[in-house]
């Protein structure tokens, strides 16, 4: 594990040799934490070492939704993780998830497929599919089903944890897909429906539908030609007038010097867990369900209505999301908050949620074409990214630089899902 040692790491000096050898220090300690608990030292922790100070934060919450109080008993918190996962075909999530649901006394006939669990779980497959893909469509019509009275319903407390189980899910499978952290599974590639990463909705809402002006490289892809080498693995179909898009070539780093074996206690098959295949991603500002009007941030958002749903239905995971939120938005960029602030509405601008107060040309002025061409491959096609032709030598400046825009996707994303859910939540709980 490389953890930064001077201030060569942050080349634009946004962070001093002395928080360096702080932030050292912090990190080793997170993760002598993390080994003496699990036994082993997993790649994303060793990833999100690079920014100890979010690495911190994301353990808490992960270990309080896993493992702490709760209302899901821990089989249950599990087996929602294998299905999360599986969504995006993550073997490495599902395969660790589920030699932890064996762990904690999970019965192993589940883990031979979704129809082999009970059904209240198996009842959460729509919204788990919903969020995953195309969170605009999740309702208040969702919520009303699963907790609608009789014997296999859900209590308010049991869903809202569910729903931050899977929204974490998701967006960690984002991540670990984004920095090749998955090892390679022995399944066929998977085919995901959905439209080309090229086309920007934020070109759209500016009423640009063409490919913006090339600019001067910022933040971008080591070189055009890796994005052409990546271009060239996204088959492309005609039907019904949209684009379908089968698998994009996308993998930012090589695998870690692990051992594999530790990492992948228990192999499964994650396609087992998974209904209706086909349904994927789909551009929002093109989608037919014209009634689905955009998420606007100033009737529903995080800090004013999510937070506080979510810390009341479930003790303290409001506090704990707030403070991942908050640790991401406070990581040093080398562009300084507007870059942030861009990579962030733009991963929200294609899952339909829109801030008011926001020129979303800012999007196109501060994020190269290649650099946005690979968030929205991250963001909404994260099971992609894999190639069997091979990793792609694609970076994204230093290492640190580059597990940023990975957490920024992550954190982006959970948050978009937790919105649409809550906000879902909120409409069934005032009639």
């Amino acid at each position: 594990m490389i953890i930064c040692t001077s201030k060569m790491e942050y080349p634009l000096g946004s962070q001093c040799p002395r928080q360096c050898q702080v932030d050292k220090e912090r990190a080793s300690l997170l993760c002598v934490k993390a080994l003496a608990s699990r036994g082993r030292l997993d790649t994303v922790t060793q990833h999100m070492a690079f920014h100890p100070q979010y690495l911190e934060s994301f353990l808490r919450s992960q270990h309080y939704i896993l493992h702490m109080d709760g209302p899901l008993p821990l089989p249950y918190r599990h087996y929602i993780a294998i299905m999360a996962a599986a969504r995006h075909h993550c073997s490495y999530l599902v395969s660790l998830h589920s030699a932890q649901f064996l762990r904690v006394g999970g019965d192993p006939l589940w883990l031979q497929g979704l129809e082999a669990a009970p059904a209240r779980l198996q009842h959460l497959d729509h919204i788990n599919k919903v969020l995953a893909h195309r969170p605009w469509l999740s309702g208040r019509a969702h919520i009303q089903a699963l907790l609608s009275p009789g014997e296999q319903c859900w209590s308010l407390a049991e869903l809202v944890q569910a729903v931050v189980l899977l929204a974490h899910c998701h967006a960690l499978c984002s991540f670990v897909f984004g920095l090749g952290t998955d090892p390679e599974s022995q399944l066929a590639p998977r085919v995901r429906l959905g439209t080309p990463p090229g086309y920007c909705p934020c070109d759209a809402a500016n009423g640009n539908a063409s490919e913006p002006e090339r600019r001067p490289r910022r933040w971008s892809l080591d070189s055009s030609c890796e994005v052409a080498c990546l271009r060239e693995r996204i088959p492309r179909a005609q039907g019904d007038g949209d684009k379908t898009e089968e698998q994009l070539g996308l993998h930012t780093l090589g695998h870690a010097d692990t051992d594999e074996e530790e990492e992948v206690p228990y192999a499964v098959d994650p396609s087992c867990f998974i209904t209706d295949p086909d349904f994927g991603y789909q551009e929002f500002a093109r989608r037919e369900e014209d009634h689905f009007q955009v998420f606007r941030v100033q009737d529903y958002s995080w800090e004013d209505h999510g937070f506080s749903l979510a810390n009341r239905l479930y003790s303290d995971i409001g506090h704990l999301l707030d403070e991942r939120f908050r640790c991401v938005a406070a990581l040093p960029s080398p562009r300084g908050p507007d870059l942030r602030r861009a990579i962030w509405n733009y991963i929200h601008c294609m899952l339909g949620i829109r801030y008011d107060d926001y020129d979303y040309g800012e999007v196109n002025q501060l994020l190269e074409h290649e650099l946005k061409f690979y968030i929205k491959a991250v963001a909404c096609f994260p099971d992609a990214t894999r190639s069997a032709l091979g990793p792609l030598p694609c970076t994204l400046l230093m290492s640190s630089d580059k597990i940023h825009v990975n957490l920024l996707i992550m954190e982006a994303r959970l948050q978009a899902e937790l919105l649409y859910a809550l906000r879902a939540i909120t409409q069934h709980m005032i009639g």
